[in-house]
C-alpha cells in the first residue's frame, strides 16, 4: 500500500503532497513494471509471447508518461526540472539546473 512509505503521519500532510506521494508512488510501479515485462521478454523463446510482453511493457511506459505529465502539470519544481532536461541535445550530464 502506498502509504506504507509514507514518512510522516498522513494527517499531518497535506492533500498535494499525498497527490504526489501517489504520483511518484505509481511511476515507481510503472517503471518496476516495464522492467519486469523486459526480463521476461528476454528470456521467453515463444516469439508471439514475447511480443505481447513487449507490448504490455509499451503500455506500463505510456502510463508511466501519463505520471511525468501529471507531475509536470501540477507541480511547478517538477515542471523545470522536466522542461530543463528532458529532449535536449548534446550531453545528458551537461544540463545544469
Amino acid at each position: 500500500m502506498a502509504s506504507d512509505s509514507l514518512h510522516a503521519p498522513p494527517e499531518r500532510l497535506s492533500k498535494d503532497t499525498l497527490h504526489m506521494h501517489h504520483a511518484i508512488v505509481s511511476l515507481m510501479e510503472e517503471m518496476e513494471a516495464v522492467d519486469w515485462y523486459r526480463q521476461r521478454a528476454d528470456d521467453c523463446d515463444d516469439e508471439e509471447l514475447k511480443e505481447i510482453l513487449l507490448h504490455n511493457m509499451r503500455e506500463e511506459m505510456q502510463h508511466a508518461c501519463m505520471v511525468l505529465e501529471w507531475l509536470c502539470r501540477n507541480n511547478k519544481d517538477f515542471a523545470k526540472e522536466l522542461k530543463e532536461n528532458l529532449f535536449k541535445e548534446g550531453p545528458i550530464s551537461g544540463h545544469h539546473g
